[in-house]
């Protein structure tokens, strides 16, 4: 997909300002504190609900502002236009997706892809296990038919368990549930191994590319139970005793988890914050190439502060791949990298939350 109009209102220091973006390589330039990060996060929030740096209300709607108001403008894989506005509060939200009224907030975020790598992207594969199930759930949205409506069954079928399970509720009703909660889990988790495995070719080809050393990727998917050994059903009632000593659900697809491995590293050896945050990228990458094969277009591809967070070898290695594939892209930085020279780049100055276009 490539947008072709940004409109951020009420979003940190943005008031009101408006981007018409290039279809390719798009640099937005300016002193810290500009601004330029608030334009990414405008866009993030389109395609997840929130902003890469936490929840709406934790500081993205502007000071004295009731609320973040963000429209766009874009062409799909076969060049057909679409428009989406969302108005974002914090605690409610109102949203239009090509001129009718969005629902739920999920169906806007699944027609909008973008793809984010910041400075605490290195979590995806150094911190705990729930942005990697955002990342396949991510991924599962886009590329599935039908995914999102399995995933909200279970989510509601966990929260009446956890509900029954609090109450220590251990009757009829919890055995209606615990039904209903494994008929909902057992599809997320075949969706999820098949999704792995159409990405490691993808993941295999990024990082022959951005870390040679490492050797060839592999990707290990945890279910959330002992899933060689039994059924989500037994396991519930395996640990139906002490679910209800905790008061929660302690097995499922909402305990998944997946890590990288590399055949030239030891086993577990933990990564430093440089080596994770470029395996972070190239599984991302990863997951922007598989979409490309699965719909036929590139997700929006966000850098922020983007010089600061690579060496300029892999910044380098980094655009090359995504100009060759005609990925529309958007960076930050305070000045311009050297690895755009001789490119085709829009380049935008930001400052003081007004967008204009650089010479």
């Amino acid at each position: 997909m490539r947008v072709t109009r940004l409109d951020v209102q009420d979003i940190r220091s943005i008031r009101e300002a408006r981007l018409i973006p290039g279809p390719g390589l798009n640099l937005l330039l300016g002193e810290n504190g500009a601004g330029k990060t608030s334009v990414l996060e405008a866009l993030h929030l389109l395609g997840y609900g929130r902003s890469f740096r936490g929840r709406v209300r934790d500081g993205l709607i502007r000071t004295e502002a009731e609320a973040a108001q963000v429209y766009a403008e874009w062409e799909d894989g076969t060049g057909k236009a679409h428009r989406v506005g969302l108005r974002h509060a914090g605690n409610d939200w109102m949203g239009r997706l090509d001129g009718e009224d969005v629902a739920q907030l999920g169906d806007l975020c699944a027609a909008v892809a973008v793809t984010t790598f910041e400075p605490a992207s290195h979590a995806l594969v150094s911190g705990g296990g729930e942005p990697r199930r955002r990342y396949l759930d991510w991924g599962l949205f886009h590329v599935e038919h039908g995914y999102l409506a399995q995933w909200r069954r279970y989510v509601r079928a966990l929260k009446q368990r956890n509900a029954l399970l609090k109450a220590r509720n251990a009757g009829a009703q919890l055995d209606a549930w615990d039904h209903e909660f494994a008929e909902a889990g057992e599809p997320l988790q075949r969706h999820r191994e098949s999704y792995m495995a159409a990405l490691l070719p993808h993941l295999q080809a990024v990082t022959e590319q951005l870390l040679p050393a490492f050797g060839i990727a592999a990707l290990e998917l945890q279910a959330g139970w002992k899933h060689s050994q039994m059924s989500l059903a037994d396991a519930l009632l395996l640990g139906r005793e002490r679910d209800l000593a905790l008061g929660h659900t302690g097995v499922g697809p909402h305990r998944a988890d997946w890590r990288v491995d590399f055949v030239a590293r030891p086993e577990r050896e933990p990564y430093s914050r440089g080596q994770a945050k470029l395996v972070a990228l190239a599984c991302l990458l990863a997951q922007a190439r598989h979409l490309r094969e699965a719909r036929g277009e590139w997700p929006v591809i966000l850098l922020d502060d983007f010089a600061s967070e690579l060496d300029s070898r892999h910044r380098g290695r980094v655009l090359e791949q995504l100009a060759a594939a005609g990925a529309q892209v958007f960076l930050t930085g305070v000045e311009a990298p050297p690895e755009v020279a001789g490119k085709t780049v829009a380049m935008f100055h930001v400052e003081h939350g007004q967008i204009s276009p650089a010479s």
